[in-house]
């Protein structure tokens, strides 16, 4: 079982115990938190609560995550796009529009549903919805992911990203003309409380760096390579966001008015780590999509 302590801060006062929970994690819904608070698995100050409490500045919540079962994950049968394999690992490049891995609710058509039916030997370190994944990318953005075979291959890879030594770059297209070439973008991130399924920067936000430069530049948008030196949720989403070059096609962070595409601009196209047994270092890379090049083409003609 996983625990989770989170301290109540002003935003949260008099706010529903199981409410706050909720915007935690966007994987969780207020119904699953509802029934974690009725089995005792949340306590506040040490105590057990009600659904109902209104929380205090400062309380202490603390939540137990309960080891999901075995029957949550069902192998599917699906045509993926693997790059690598061996017995320790696995590099498969995700389609735009897939779900990384089940969560309540949302049980089937993963990729974690297609690694079960491809190969059974995958990682139990992240519990059974998470089988092998050591490092995730949103559902709308395609591209590389490096998924682990057992526990000493998660363990060796996810200290690689602790201590920021895996390759990811990613390509992108974004709003606006950005005027000079290369960029970083050193701004910490965190929750919105005004909305806390998604992320912003904030001062006492998890320490975040982007690495970009631009690739081309068209009329109205750019498209850039973004190198990440952290990982944090919708980083590079917010990151440029927040410089003011948003992501085409991206529904949470960017502009109503954007390009013709299925969600963000978005491919992790480089993926580079030292191979967990023999410390060699390999770097993939995929090209981008179909629909990613259309936009490419569409934007050279409208230059």
């Amino acid at each position: 079982m996983e625990k989770m302590v989170h301290t109540i801060l002003e935003p949260e006062k008099g706010d529903r115990i199981d409410k706050v929970i909720s915007t935690l994690d966007e994987e969780w819904s207020r119904t699953q938190v509802q029934q974690w608070i009725k089995e005792g698995n949340v306590l506040v100050n040490g105590q057990k609560i009600k659904t109902n409490y209104k929380c205090n500045i400062n309380d202490e919540i603390e939540i137990t995550i309960p080891d999901p079962e075995l029957l949550d994950v069902i192998p599917e049968e699906m045509d993926l796009d693997i790059y690598f394999e061996d017995k320790d690992v696995l590099v498969v490049n995700k389609p735009s529009g897939m779900v990384v891995h089940p969560a309540p609710g949302h049980l089937t058509g993963t990729l974690v549903n297609g690694l079960m039916a491809h190969c059974k030997d995958l990682s139990g370190i992240n519990g059974v919805l998470r089988p092998g994944i050591v490092h995730r990318i949103d559902k709308d953005t395609s591209g590389l992911l490096m998924v682990a075979k057992n526990d000493m291959a998660h363990e060796k890879l996810v200290n690689q990203l602790v201590e920021k030594t895996v390759t990811r770059k990613y390509r992108a297209v974004v709003h606006g003309v950005i005027p000079h070439d290369f960029g970083t973008i050193d701004a910490p991130l965190g929750r919105d409380t005004k909305d806390r399924q998604s992320m912003t920067v904030v001062d006492n936000g998890k320490h975040a760096v982007t690495h970009f430069h631009v690739i081309e530049r068209f009329k109205d948008f750019t498209f850039v390579e973004c190198q990440l030196e952290t990982g944090r949720t919708h980083q590079i989403r917010v990151h440029m966001k927040y410089i003011g070059y948003p992501l085409a096609g991206d529904p949470k962070y960017g502009p109503k008015k954007t390009l013709d595409i299925n969600g963000q601009a978005l491919h992790a196209g480089i993926l580079g780590f030292n191979h967990p047994r023999t410390d060699e270092y390999m770097e993939f890379e995929a090209p981008l999509p179909k629909e990613f090049e259309e936009v490419l083409e569409q934007l050279r003609n409208n230059h």
